[in-house]
């Protein structure tokens, strides 16, 4: 199983839902992965696992909110799909506020859990294309030389090069020749491109030196 594939993690005590939800998914084509408990998921290999889980709130080992709090607490990224027996609007507000993509109360139409399965897997999309763009970049920047992350710097604050090179005490060519190895190995069009990266990667841009 290839953790580039999308996988619908489904965590839920009654084997009859697990299979029933299983069938559905996997008969419009989705990879599904079911489990009875949640610490036989949380203890699961799921390396960076990329899709979304199905989470029962009423599990018997951990409720559902509490695995949700255990997630997040190790950086998962797995948006999540809360599934209950009974409706509870304090429990549902709760699990939406701490990120998750539905809470439905069963029993649900199949086309409301299709949808929601779609949107979370889109959901988690955008954020792997974010969070992989943004390790380029972060490669990309860890690529510089410290003299050349100062040049940076000062570009991104709008700077000249003279002016650069002053704050540096550097020749004014050298800071020049800096600046274009800059551009090219982050990959910038432009300044404002330059300007874009540092903010994604949370850099000052009012001069600030880098740490």
């Amino acid at each position: 199983m290839s953790r580039e594939t999308p996988t619908v993690f489904i965590v839920d005590d009654d084997a009859s839902v697990r299979e029933s939800l299983q069938r559905l998914l996997m008969s419009l084509g989705f990879q599904v992965r079911t489990f009875a408990d949640a610490h036989t998921f949380l203890n699961s290999e799921r390396g960076e696992a990329r899709g979304c889980l199905l989470l029962d709130v009423g599990l018997p080992d951990l409720n559902g909110l509490e695995v949700q709090k255990h997630l997040i607490a190790v950086g998962s990224q797995l948006p999540i799909i809360f599934l209950t027996g009974q409706g509870d609007i304090p429990m549902s507000v709760s699990a939406m506020k701490a990120g998750a993509v539905e809470f439905l109360t069963k029993p649900f139409r199949s086309e409301q859990l299709v949808a929601a399965v779609r949107e979370a897997l889109e959901l988690e999309r955008a954020s792997w294309r974010e969070r992989t763009q943004l390790a380029e970049l972060r490669r990309r920047y860890e690529s510089l030389t410290p003299r050349e992350t100062e040049v940076m710097a000062g570009v991104v604050a709008g700077m000249l090069n003279k002016q650069i090179a002053a704050e540096l005490g550097k020749a004014e060519a050298t800071v020049k020749e800096q600046r274009a190895h800059v551009m090219t190995k982050m990959q910038a069009g432009s300044v404002a491109e330059l300007v874009r990266f540092a903010e994604r990667l949370d850099l000052p841009t009012d001069g600030t030196p880098p740490r």
